[in-house]
């Protein structure tokens, strides 16, 4: 029983790391600097004004008398407006203008206290829904994704599973999984997690975030009758020390969103989407699997992986999408933000623009992959994010067609709160029958 208790223990803490690792809320601060639009829901009609309440506290008190300097614009562009104040009572509202098109407006304000800079945001949404992306589908999108899949069929899966007795629980065995993907000697790895008792049973695929770590597998939901598999895409083992995942982030594989841009053949995310519809042939492989339920969820990067999945693969029942990246790539080169990996901003322009590159970011863009989703989806993201900007978020949204559910937490970044994870979770295990 001490032995069951220490195993569900380590479960809990391996679920715990991944959502807190990837997901997680901002650290509270000793000044916070709390700015809102003055709209409950935070959105307003193209030509509105919005005016952005601020407040600076100590221990929930506003900070008499301090000062702070504050800047306006659309999204991940230059501020329109600058200006300092002074607040007298540790409130004041500041005029953040409007926007005459659909789109995101921010207000960023910088307080100083004690010498130390204390940083708070907001962002007002102008007729989100109306946003449509800047980048357009090639002729030949769906027919290069084709013969894709059929060349990548034909490379044997070779799989090879390995047990990790330190990971299983009395409900779950835990395995790492080596799969053949992309050319012969190239693999996918990943956690697979498999539900011990007699029968079949549903999965989902969990396609990861950005950046190079080890994975843990998602034990929770396998202990609730769920074949889980959690994938890596960098085609090294997951369960290595993590001071070699530090190595390699910061030599072979730093910048690897720019690798071959110029190619669409041989652009680092081809393997990557070949990867994820690799591991979703595993799963079908797999002899406990039912046959038939299969969902795909993710954030970020794992949010765009998760959408290119499901509308990739004719087997995917539905997707979990938290703020997808790579959407609207082009949208720098029309004066508004574009999606991360940013290969367009103002940093990356020197190098990026190039009609080559430009050609193959439509190739790998969510939004073109987002028009031909069949299948229900839930979405969930908020205004204040820097990393997956909310109008490139919203441009791959607002093209799809299938059943979609936007759940928003307008205040949020980049990371999320439980109650969007728990409705997340809920949406994907009520697909799964459970």
């Amino acid at each position: 029983m001490k032995k069951h208790s220490k195993q569900l223990l380590l479960s809990a803490v391996f679920t715990v790391l991944l959502v807190s690792t990837l997901f997680a809320q901002p650290a509270q601060t000793l000044i916070e600097v709390n700015v809102a639009p003055d709209r409950g829901d935070w959105i307003y009609k193209a030509g509105e004004k919005v005016k952005f309440n601020l407040s600076v506290t100590k221990n929930n008190i506003p900070v008499q008398h301090i000062s702070v300097r504050y800047e306006a614009g659309p999204e991940m562009m230059p501020p329109v407006t600058r200006g300092n104040l002074v607040l007298k009572n540790g409130t004041a509202v500041i005029d953040g203008g409007t926007l005459k098109e659909p789109g995101f407006l921010r207000c960023k304000v910088v307080a100083i206290y004690e010498g130390k800079e204390y940083v708070g945001l907001a962002t007002a949404a102008f007729d989100p829904e109306s946003i449509r992306p800047t980048t357009n589908e090639p002729g030949d999108f769906m027919q290069f994704w084709e013969n894709a899949k059929a060349a990548n069929a034909k490379i044997p899966m070779d799989a090879k599973m390995r047990l990790l007795p330190e990971r299983c629980t009395e409900k779950v065995n835990v395995y790492e999984v080596g799969i053949q993907n992309y050319k012969i000697g190239s693999r996918l790895y990943g956690i697979l997690s498999v539900p011990k008792g007699e029968g079949k049973y549903p999965a989902i695929l969990r396609v990861p975030g950005a950046g190079v770590r080890p994975y843990n597998g998602d034990i929770a939901n396998a202990e609730r009758g769920v074949i889980t598999l959690e994938i890596g895409i960098h085609g090294i083992p997951v369960t290595m020390d993590a001071s070699v995942y530090e190595n390699i982030r910061a030599a072979a594989l730093d910048g690897y969103q720019n690798f071959n841009l110029d190619d669409r053949d041989r652009y680092y995310y081809k393997r990557v989407y070949l990867g994820c519809l690799r591991a979703v042939d595993f799963i079908f492989s797999l002899p406990e699997f039912d046959g038939s339920n299969i969902v795909v969820m993710g954030g970020s990067q794992g949010g765009a992986l998760s959408i290119v999945t499901a509308a990739l693969d004719s087997r995917i029942k539905g997707l979990v999408a938290f703020y997808p990246a790579l959407a609207d790539l082009t949208g720098y080169l029309h004066n508004r933000a574009g999606g991360w990996p940013h290969l367009f901003n103002e940093a990356n322009l020197a190098f990026n623009n190039l009609p080559r590159k430009i050609e193959t970011s439509k190739y790998y863009d969510v939004v073109n992959f987002a028009r031909h989703l069949k299948v229900p989806g839930f979405y969930s993201w908020g205004f204040n994010d820097v990393t997956c900007p909310p109008t490139s978020t919203y441009s791959a949204y607002n093209v799809i067609t299938a059943p979609k559910t936007l759940y928003l937490a307008e205040e949020t970044g980049h990371w999320t709160y439980p109650e969007q994870w728990s409705k997340a979770t809920t949406f994907a295990l009520k697909l799964l029958g459970r």
